[in-house]
């Protein structure tokens, strides 16, 4: 295949996206229309071009060029260089294993309004400046399990396209809608009930009531918000949410990680499936 390039320059442009750019110089701030983002493994790679993401390279462990998975993708991927060398090579210029044989690089796709992203939506997570890559990508895996319809961050949260997230993800940052609230909290709640949404904040606080209460799970359209791994919630958010909710615990635990607390309220609030 013409497209493949063995790698014999390790100084080479083209290379940049994976040995040399950090997570924000790919997002290119100044101009984000070329911002680029890397995703991690053929089933994360398939996820995201499935959902239309433009691929612009991929590089390659030579020994998987031969594997149905690798060839799959890189027939998807329509012909775009293809850079290959032994393990060791690849160790050298990335920094790290390549676990997973297989990255890509994709262009980022323009963010879509709230209003676009809700549409139709039922059930929607919004995360209020979640720092950790891994518990966002926990998130999004959990949301997409569990029946959230789409994900709304506050300005202050990891992207969701940093490529821990994407891996931890399982590539489900694809599947389930998301965007960013330009601002929070009076003005972003304020458009959620526009939309019709009733919001829950999941908080500690003696008049919470109980994440299993009927009227969350026969809420018609319900926001759950869920804060900072370290401070939770915001005073201002959670005294404007409409209710604020606790999950029950047991041995004097008064709190979970953040993923966690997601994929219980994620449960207990689904809409039942007829």
């Amino acid at each position: 295949m013409s497209n493949i390039i063995e790698i014999t320059d390790f100084a080479s442009p083209a290379l940049d996206v994976y040995a040399r750019l950090t997570e924000r110089q790919l997002l290119h701030p100044e101009d984000n229309s070329d911002a680029l983002f890397i995703a991690e493994s053929p089933k994360v790679i398939a996820r995201a071009l499935d959902a239309g993401i433009e691929p612009v390279s991929l590089l390659m462990e030579r020994k998987r060029l031969a594997d149905q998975e690798e060839r799959e993708i890189m027939a998807r991927c329509g012909g775009v260089p293809v850079f290959t060398a032994d393990v060791a090579v690849l160790k050298a210029l990335t920094g790290f294993p390549l676990t997973r044989g297989t990255l890509c690089a994709m262009r980022r796709p323009p963010e879509p309004s709230p209003e676009t992203v809700c549409a139709g939506a039922r059930r929607v997570a919004v995360l209020e400046n979640t720092e950790n890559p891994t518990n966002l990508g926990a998130l999004f895996r959990s949301a997409a399990a569990l029946g959230v319809d789409a994900v709304l961050l506050t300005p202050d949260s990891t992207d969701p396209l940093y490529r821990r997230c994407v891996r931890v993800s399982m590539g489900t940052v694809f599947q389930v809608p998301w965007t960013h609230l330009d601002a929070w909290p009076g003005p972003g709640l304020a458009r959620l009930r526009a939309m019709g949404f009733r919001t829950a904040a999941l908080a500690l606080r003696d008049d919470a009531v109980c994440i299993d209460d009927p009227a969350l799970a026969g809420a018609e359209k319900l926001a759950l918000v869920l804060g900072t791994e370290g401070d939770g919630l915001s005073v201002e958010t959670i005294a404007a949410c409409d209710w604020t909710v606790r999950i029950p615990m047991s041995h004097g635990v008064d709190s979970l990680n953040v993923a966690a607390a997601g994929a219980v309220a994620f449960w207990a609030t689904r809409i039942s499936q007829p």
